[in-house]
């Protein structure tokens, strides 16, 4: 704790650049600490927020008594070795997406949260995209029946000088498009689809210089019965959107990421008229949705906000790492069926 309120430190300062933001501008927290290998970076964050404390090495802002919540927002094959160090010296923590790039590694951060009684949350803050709640809600609820199909496409670009560090690399980035930029739809698929049945996927390096691929599709097959299609690719000059389509026998929803495109349910009394209330209240996304209600919070911050209540309040964070494994399981099936042409299916 430091002046009453919980302790934040943030370690890696590329998208922890978010975590720093969302922590200083909380008022539960104070920003103690950041940690990173350059120094300019940190600098950086000085001159932004005067009075935080650096560090270049790990360990040494592990030993900080003020620090209660640690971000990890390293390279994704190094989340599980450092979110468990963090919890073995009483720290709690928020991980990226993904948790980790395997299976076996994400599952020793929920291991340690076993073990060690800290709290544990996971970054997927695309579920709180404001139209991710009446979403949801129509999917449960049954509005839009029997869901049959999904249609998720994350068409973005990134050119050769982002994959000049460990981005597109096996080892540590543990994939390309998918892994890296499309998991956040990969959690939402599975969130709002349900448990995957079985995934047959192709994949390739069209447009890059990289070690994994810029390009993946599949077929996704749901044990509701549901079918989805889903696309990843860095390729799509100069990034043209993140499609998220699903279709019931009681009607069609359609989004561009935060977005809302179509809201048309059957057994609406008057369709034409709630689309337009729908696509009024969320068709101009997260910052209108945010104008119409000063309470809402959406991206980074809401999900720091909801770390600090976990540990305030002693509950669990939005998103567990058991939770946050099922993206991992469903991206590396994906690869696992591209590399050897077969169906991979789920216990």
């Amino acid at each position: 704790m430091k002046n009453g309120k919980i302790g934040y430190a943030v370690v890696g300062l590329g998208i922890g650049k978010a975590h720093v933001d969302a922590a200083a501008a909380s008022k539960k927290c104070e920003l103690v600490a950041v940690c990173d290998l350059i120094q300019a970076k940190l600098d950086k964050v000085v001159e932004r927020y005067p009075g935080t404390l650096t560090y270049l090495d790990f360990d040494e802002m592990l030993k900080n008594p003020e620090i209660d919540v640690v971000s990890i927002c390293l390279p994704s094959a190094m989340h599980a070795e450092f979110a468990v160090r963090a919890m073995e010296a009483g720290k709690n923590v928020l991980v990226e997406k993904p948790i980790d790039i395997t299976v076996d590694a994400a599952m020793k951060i929920e291991e340690a949260r076993v073990r060690t009684g800290k709290i544990a949350g996971v970054i997927h803050q695309n579920r709180n995209n404001a139209v991710m709640k009446p979403i949801k809600e129509a999917l449960d609820s049954g509005c839009l029946g029997k869901l049959i199909l999904g249609t998720f496409a994350v068409k973005w670009y990134r050119d050769q000088h982002y994959y000049e560090g460990w981005h597109g690399t096996w080892d540590m980035d543990g994939g390309g498009s998918l892994m890296n930029q499309a998991v956040h739809t990969v959690d939402l698929m599975q969130w709002l689809m349900g448990d995957v049945e079985s995934v047959h996927s192709t994949m390739g390096i069209y447009d890059h210089d990289i070690e994994t691929e810029d390009l993946t599709a599949s077929i996704v097959k749901f044990k509701s019965g549901a079918t989805a299609t889903f696309v990843s690719t860095t390729c799509a000059y100069p990034g043209i959107s993140t499609d998220i389509q699903l279709y019931g026998t009681g009607g069609t929803i359609e989004a561009d990421a935060d977005i809302l495109k179509r809201w048309i349910l059957r057994d609406s009394d008057d369709a034409e008229e709630e689309e337009a209330e729908m696509l009024e209240k969320y068709g101009g996304g997260n910052r209108a949705a945010e104008k119409n209600d000063p309470m809402l919070v959406t991206g980074h911050a809401s999900m720091v906000e909801n770390m600090l209540d976990a540990v305030i309040n002693h509950t669990d964070p939005q998103i567990l790492p058991l939770e946050a494994i099922k993206s991992v399981r469903i991206v590396n099936a994906v690869y696992e069926s591209a590399r050897t042409g077969k169906t991979i299916y789920f216990d």
